[in-house]
């Protein structure tokens, strides 16, 4: 009989780094002989971050139209692609940004209902420094309304650690103080300091996750009116285009104007953006460029150093403003750099909504004994 396949799962808010942090984890254990599967998730297909990661060579599967505790029979049916294709011994999961309770809806279901087949390690929340200064210090705006903060402060109370990210931004006493911030609410957690972009922090984390024992175990006591509305507060857009262009371009200066400009767009209309997230493909190249802020400029994340005439181009975006401003925004947006550019733009698929209310396909009331 095969080894049961080690999941795990990485939480955080939208805009956390959670793609980036996979990608660096996913990459670790490469390097150590193992071979990785990855699920996405999304409310929406055309996921810049499945994109992204199977143009670094991963086995992806994506669980679309709804998060993973509302979709679990397609959650396992993704794990059994991964597994039918070539066999993982760790998959790497990435919910819904927006999604919390996991551990009841997600971790608790596979351990009781799967437990010879899958051995959970543990749950870690990723946490953006921008986002954690502001709600967790009580600023006076955050750019969120009380019920979309309600789903951060959720996450990081059902996590077995809790990572602080892109630690190479902050000082040690930046770093320090928002480390308290999160001892004073969770005194209990582990918090681990990482840069998943140059790789700070990650043997540490390596060797947190590496762990063996009952983890997934923090049942929240939970509203889900609250959860439900704070979720419905956030526009969501993804768009698909290809674009095609009299002469070539260069594909990270698209992406870094498309981004940078819908930041401005976003700002000008006091929308604050939880996620955006550009990548643009040509014939197995790629580039991706997104924004860490709506206070900083637009970053090429990955870039792909390439000139096209055609290419396919696809944004995601979580905004706190309604779906179909947000669309206009980046209809806008586009329309106007393919003007500059003496591009045509062939809309392949545009999606722009509100999530609906969570319902989970199982909720476990408690944490199963092992």
């Amino acid at each position: 009989m095969s080894s049961p396949i080690r999941y795990l799962m990485l939480g955080g808010f939208l805009g956390a780094g959670k793609t980036t942090t996979l990608a660096r984890l996913a990459g670790e254990y490469r390097q150590q002989g193992l071979n990785v599967g990855i699920v996405t998730n999304d409310q929406a297909e055309d996921l810049v971050d499945t994109g992204m990661l199977r143009g670094l060579g991963y086995n992806v599967e994506e669980v679309a139209g709804a998060c993973f505790c509302c979709n679990f029979d397609e959650l396992m049916d993704r794990m059994k692609n991964l597994e039918a294709a070539d066999r993982p011994d760790i998959i790497l999961a990435e919910p819904v940004g927006s999604c919390t309770d996991l551990v009841a809806t997600v971790i608790q279901p596979l351990k009781h209902l799967f437990q010879a087949e899958f051995e959970i390690a543990p749950y870690a929340v990723i946490l953006k420094p921008s986002h954690g200064r502001k709600i967790l210090g009580a600023k006076e705006r955050t750019g969120f309304s009380p019920k979309a903060e309600y789903i951060l402060l959720k996450q990081l109370e059902e996590a077995d650690a809790v990572l602080i990210n892109r630690c190479d931004e902050l000082s040690d006493e930046e770093a320090q103080e928002l480390e308290q911030l999160i001892r004073d609410r969770h005194p209990d957690t582990p918090v681990v300091r990482i840069s998943a972009k140059t790789g700070q922090g990650v043997p540490a984390l390596l060797e947190f996750l590496d762990q063996r024992g009952d983890f997934g175990r923090k049942i929240l006591d939970i509203d889900y009116d609250v959860y439900a509305e704070g979720e419905a507060e956030l526009g969501w857009l993804n768009c698909s285009v290809r674009v095609h262009a009299k002469s070539e371009v260069s594909l990270d200066e698209v992406l870094l104007q498309t981004v940078e400009r819908l930041r401005e767009k976003l700002l000008a209309n006091d929308a604050e953006p939880a996620h955006l997230k550009a990548i643009a493909l040509w014939e197995g190249f790629f580039g991706v460029a997104n924004l860490i802020s709506s206070d900083s400029p637009a970053q090429l994340s990955l870039a792909s150093n390439q000139n096209a005439t055609v290419f396919d181009l696809v944004v995601n975006a979580r905004v706190a403003c309604d779906p179909e401003s947000l669309e206009q925004h980046v209809r806008s947006v586009l329309d106007q750099l393919a003007g500059e550019h003496s591009a045509q733009l062939d809309y392949r698929q545009v999606r722009s909504f509100r999530p609906g209310r969570p319902v989970p396909t199982h909720r476990y009331a408690a944490a199963s004994d092992e």
